[in-house]
């Protein structure tokens, strides 16, 4: 089973790489975490938001595959930590591979909304997108942790 954080952009600041590389590389090896940038919509540059959205949408589910999705939404659900652990627990029972989705500045196509199975919300408050997957990546690894029995989560 793999995890994958599929998100928009391609140029991440070097802490969000260190941040999202420090929580990958602590993943079990029968459990990878990985990420795949996808561009940002061409029609972005002329001003065409929706359609920028729209382009990016279709990258994104292009590049999730045959994974379970679940779309990072401010109007999704929040999870606890035991929420997805739960689920992560499902998925590895299954064997199948969980994909999530972040959207670029302007969220999530409607697209990848309909085509996900679960909408996450990570909090009412707005973050910057490309903090949104280190936020995840540590999530993941605490899901994990508390699963295995592992000290790291303590809540």
């Amino acid at each position: 089973m793999r995890l994958q954080i599929v998100a928009v952009g391609r140029r991440a600041p070097d802490w969000i790489e260190t941040g999202f590389k420090t929580f990958a590389q602590r993943m079990p090896a029968h459990l990878p975490l990985s990420l795949r940038a996808v561009d940002a919509g061409a029609a972005r540059r002329g001003g065409d938001w929706q359609r920028a959205r729209a382009q990016e949408g279709e990258a994104l589910l292009a590049a999730t595959g045959a994974a379970r999705r679940i779309a990072l939404d401010e109007g999704g659900r929040a999870w606890s930590t035991r929420d997805l652990a739960d689920y992560l627990d499902d998925a590895m029972q299954q064997g199948q591979d969980l994909a999530f989705m972040i959207g670029g500045a302007d969220g999530l196509h409607r697209d990848c909304l309909a085509a996900a199975e679960r909408r996450w919300s990570l909090s009412p408050l707005t973050l910057p997108h490309m903090l949104v997957r280190v936020v995840v990546a540590e999530q993941l690894y605490r899901a994990w942790t508390l699963l295995s029995g592992h000290p790291y989560h303590r809540g």
